[in-house]
């Protein structure tokens, strides 16, 4: 594969796609300037490394990120871990979490879990980070119900922003800003402006691409409401509508930022 690359090894959103197993709910891998780097590593994450046409290797990772603690982004931060730092035997590698994610009450990622990896940074809103010659940022904090963060990662020919959980604000636009590749979670067809439901929808996918225009935007982390409609299918009226080319995610899609954006 080529030096970056972006693999959604699942798609589904929402506790009943994910009971239900109606798409998988495996995170997403992304190669980045030669680091290996894990995303929301949802229930059946570790079994999705190696039953995909490229088997990929969790002690080959240098980096689990969670953007925030809901199980169906973190079910499988622990076992993904271990297999990364051999059995904890191995202390290697980075976990990047929002703070409620590794301390204080109930965190998901367990203790010793959290001494394998050879460094722990915490997440926080306007954040800046390296990892070897990679660097992302968390420009927001999101308004969802637990402490969540999207991610900007600045590659050497392309700006990919994931748009993950959260209720959708002007916000978004501005620091999301200057993405090439904009992923948005949008998990929902419609929401009623009665219900208090902190997630995007496809009005709220279209102000986002409208706002930061990027060479091109995918959805994925689908609904229900989503998944009956056919999410491809909206991906295209979506793309009419703004003039952006949209995609809708498939379980193990792989997207290569410097051949697919330009």
């Amino acid at each position: 594969m080529p030096s970056d690359w972006i693999r959604f090894m699942g798609t589904a959103g929402a506790r009943f796609v994910v009971s239900k197993q109606l798409r998988s709910s495996a995170g997403t891998w992304c190669s980045f300037n030669g680091q290996q780097v894990l995303i929301d590593p949802g229930p059946g994450t570790l079994r999705s490394c190696f039953f995909n046409s490229v088997v990929l290797k969790p002690e080959e990772l240098d980096t689990v990120i969670l953007t925030h603690r809901h199980l169906d982004h973190s079910c499988d931060v622990n076992v993904i871990i271990e297999a990364m730092t051999h059995g904890t035997f191995n202390r290697r590698g980075y976990l990047f979490a929002p703070r409620d994610a590794v301390c204080g009450f109930e965190p998901v990622v367990f203790s010793h879990v959290r001494k394998s990896v050879e460094n722990l940074e915490i997440l926080y809103e306007k954040g800046d980070y390296r990892l070897g010659d990679l660097h992302f940022e968390t420009p927001l904090k999101h308004d969802h119900p637990v402490e969540t963060y999207g991610l900007k990662f600045n590659l050497d020919n392309a700006c990919v922003s994931f748009v993950v959980d959260g209720k959708f604000s002007e916000e978004m636009i501005e620091n999301y800003s200057g993405s090439d590749l904009l992923v948005m979670n949008v998990l929902l067809k419609e929401i009623s402006p009665e219900k208090e439901i902190k997630h995007l929808d496809l009005e709220a996918a279209r102000k986002l691409i409208e706002g930061i225009r990027p060479s091109l935007a995918i959805m994925t982390h689908f609904g229900l409401t989503m998944l009956q409609e056919n999410p491809g299918v909206l991906a295209a009226e979506l793309q009419e509508k703004t003039g952006i080319k949209v995609l809708a995610a498939t379980d193990g899609l792989v997207v290569r930022p410097d051949q697919d954006l330009f």
